[in-house]
């Protein structure tokens, strides 16, 4: 005799339009009941709200992909309590997604031993006013050359803030006078500057949902709507493995089940320049060809975490990290163990054989309504919100073209 059981999944949502409306679709479409031990399980899926709680009311959700609690705190301090008290797994781990920033995430890896480019901080420009500023700047903050600390680093230079995304702040300096009106301009934001790595072979984007991990050429200087570019997974065997290894270590070092990994190549070495990405990008305006690929990898995971009950991390255990840093190894000997405690850490041979038992029909349904009507539909949406009203026709074939070629690409392996 089995047990019917709901479990049920949570979406936590901003201004996200087309990753969830594709999730709930599919899934809607899909409405698996999976069968696991003496229990057949079936999900159900819905939309967090934001409104006043009880914090010993328990909560309904299994899972809950997190997209909010950077900009609402209501919703944070809703999930942080949901997971100290009623065991809720989430993505992101909300403690760390707070208080790791960019400068947290170098320093970490800097410890690892990954090569993050040269590296300062440098002070505020303009400040808050309070009542203790004046005397506290008086006393204590100490004139600096800052032409001597981009000559010591060398051009070109990056400046950008020590918390920041989204290439907000951003500015490149090729020489002193760049650098100094960059900082000018840089107001009360506290700023790194970074050596660039120039000339660069490759420049990928690594995005990992759970243990998977899709590696994208990526161009900076595109538009915002080309910079993933269409290819993926391009370079060799031992690069792809390398990338992968450090993505799901960042992740696994700092309990994030979604992230996005920034990585420039030169000379065979891959220098990881922006990794604090634990609530990436997830539009298809801006992942076009690679969004099906996405929602696919959050439905998979979520189902995982929500059938299995996967256990939530609420600490943070770095030693292991650190005691092989420690150790005499080489860097690519220490990525290999690094890779082995997060591919650990995410249990890939059990979600794999997970997805193999369970997950059987997911594809074929995607490709399916990745076709329909109702998915372009969901793209013209999102275009609408985005662009001008001349060009809402013009991008929504763009992006729909792209989701098309992906549904090609996928007919062509299956038949492969």
């Amino acid at each position: 005799m089995t047990n019917d059981v709901a479990r049920r999944i949570g979406l936590s949502l901003g201004a996200d339009i087309c990753w969830p409306q594709c999730f709930e679709d599919i899934l809607g479409r899909w409405n698996p009941s999976l069968q696991i031990g003496d229990e057949t399980i079936r999900f159900d899926v819905d939309r967090v709200t934001i409104e006043p709680f009880d914090l010993r009311k328990p909560v309904d959700y299994d899972v809950v992909i997190d997209r909010l609690t950077h900009w609402y705190a209501n919703t944070r301090e809703w999930i942080k309590k949901s997971i100290l008290l009623d065991d809720l797994y989430v993505f992101n781990n909300p403690w760390s997604v707070q208080s790791m920033e960019k400068q947290t995430t170098y320093c970490a890896m800097m410890r690892l031993g990954l090569p993050i480019p040269d590296t300062w901080m440098i002070p505020q420009k303009e400040y808050e006013e309070t009542t203790d500023l004046e005397p506290t700047l008086q006393r204590y903050a100490s004139m600096f050359d800052l032409p001597a600390i981009g000559d010591a680093l060398g051009y070109p230079l990056f400046m950008k803030p020590y918390d920041g995304g989204g290439w907000v702040g951003v500015s490149r300096a090729d020489n002193a006078e760049d650098l100094e009106t960059a900082y000018d301009a840089s107001g009360k934001f506290l700023m790194h500057i970074q050596k660039g790595v120039e000339p660069w072979d490759h420049f990928v984007r690594c995005v990992g949902v759970g243990p998977q991990v899709r590696v994208v050429g990526y161009d900076p200087d595109a538009p915002l709507h080309a910079r993933y570019t269409d290819t993926f997974d391009h370079l060799p065997g031992t690069d792809l493995q390398a990338l992968r290894a450090m993505t799901l270590t960042i992740n696994t070092f700092f309990g994030w089940d979604f992230n996005s990994c920034e990585c420039l190549g030169q000379g065979g070495v891959w220098h990881p320049i922006d990794f604090a990405n634990p609530c990436p990008d997830s539009q298809v305006t801006s992942l076009h060809r690679h969004f099906p690929w996405l929602v696919l990898a959050k439905l998979r995971w979520a189902l995982f975490c929500a059938a299995t009950n996967r256990p939530f991390r609420k600490n943070l255990d770095w030693q292991p990290f650190f005691d092989i840093a420690d150790t005499d190894g080489d860097l690519g000997q220490k990525l290999e163990a690094y890779g082995r405690l997060a591919e650990q850490h995410f249990d890939t041979d059990a979600f794999e054989t997970f997805c193999d038992d369970h997950l059987g029909p997911l594809d074929e349904v995607a490709w399916e309504y990745f076709g329909t009507p109702e998915a372009r539909a969901v793209v013209r949406e999102k275009v609408a919100a985005l662009y001008p009203d001349g060009e809402v026709d013009e991008f929504t074939e763009r992006f729909w073209a792209a989701i098309q070629a992906w549904r090609d690409e996928e007919s062509s392996a299956a038949v492969r």
